[in-house]
């Protein structure tokens, strides 16, 4: 059987859009920081709006009280000239409150910024994420060392408890935005900055790039998912463990072509001698839901596909073209499938 006709077996380049990924909306806050943000969205709104009826309105009545003329009767200019208090007390009148209300606009952004710095962190999460050309690498740093460990593209986060985020970047600017729960945030190279957050509402949150970073900029994603303590700590203790050894046949035959194929040059399998750190970690690969930084559901189909020719999903992307004979593919998938 060809490759061609191996791959023809599942449903490899699903279009984007039936991929039902949570909806990203900045007006739908699950967070405090979101919610600030929220909170000023709405004065701003609101302020703007009350400016322009006022600005319309006042351009309407210049319109009605504006001379009038036809072709055959002449303007009368001098009703242009004569003095008219009321309305330079109107000008007046209107410059100020233009000049109350920007200042209380930044009055209000001021205070939204304090209120972003001031979130409490004790006992937050620390993690370290780091934006690459495109996915996005995250190291989970607990009060003990040896309990660290990474993962690609999904955060777990616990549900009332503030988190800290370290942002880096070896690269280019990224910019990191979950607007369901904070603000954008610039990743610099050579800079580490920081960001807090906290989710007030279980849910999957999606997450976007929002700095142009390149070519594949729009197709840098990730998931945000925060749940109870009960679920994060479980989650995080199995993050923690080494890749279970495949038990099947064909699980161990996957095992060795993952071994001995150009993947292991990138990847890191934790409890092999796979080590590498240029791409995402994939212990647990098959306990994320999404595969190529949001773009693919984590399916066997679309891992195949993103496998064997990953310039067609993701033009550009570092990780090259993998060729295999379909047994040896079959056999990879059976093994990545095992690493949850």
């Amino acid at each position: 059987m060809t490759r061609t006709r191996l791959l023809g077996l599942v449903p490899l380049f699903a279009p984007l859009e039936t991929f039902a990924a949570p909806f990203q909306n900045a007006l739908l806050p699950s967070g405090v920081q979101a919610g600030h943000i929220y909170d000023l969205w709405l004065i701003m709104l609101w302020t703007c709006t009350v400016v322009f009826i006022a600005i319309v309105a006042a351009f309407g009545l210049a319109l009605w009280r504006a001379p009038k003329a036809s072709e055959t009767t002449p303007p009368n200019i001098e009703v242009i000239r004569a003095p008219e208090p009321l309305l330079t007390r109107a000008v007046v009148i209107g410059a100020t409150l233009s000049i109350i209300g920007l200042l209380g606009l930044l009055v209000a952004s001021v205070m939204t910024d304090r209120a972003l710095a001031n979130l409490p962190l004790k006992d937050g999460v620390v993690i370290q994420v780091a934006g690459q050309q495109w996915w996005w690498q995250a190291t989970y740093y607990p009060d003990d060392p040896t309990r660290a460990f990474d993962t690609a593209n999904e955060l777990h986060i616990p549900v009332g408890r503030p988190v800290l985020l370290k942002l880096e970047s070896p690269d280019v600017i990224h910019s990191f935005w979950v607007p369901n729960l904070t603000g954008k945030k610039d990743l610099i190279p050579g800079h580490t900055l920081m960001l807090q957050l906290r989710a007030d509402k279980p849910g999957i949150y999606r997450g976007q790039c929002a700095e142009f970073c390149g070519y594949q900029h729009a197709k840098m994603g990730f998931l945000v998912i925060a749940e109870e303590a009960e679920q994060y700590e479980q989650w995080a203790q199995a993050q923690r463990e080494p890749a279970k050894q495949p038990t099947a046949d064909l699980q161990k035959r996957g095992q060795q072509v993952f071994l001995t194929s150009p993947c292991v040059m990138c990847h890191a399998v934790q409890g092999t001698s796979a080590n590498a750190k240029t791409a995402p970690d994939l212990t647990h690969l098959a306990s994320r839901q999404t595969i190529a930084a949001g773009v693919l559901p984590n399916t066997k189909g679309h891992l195949a596909g993103w496998i064997v020719n990953p310039q067609q999903i993701k033009p550009g992307t570092n990780m090259p073209a993998i060729t295999l004979p379909p047994a040896d593919l079959q056999a990879l998938l059976a093994y990545l499938e095992t690493l949850q």
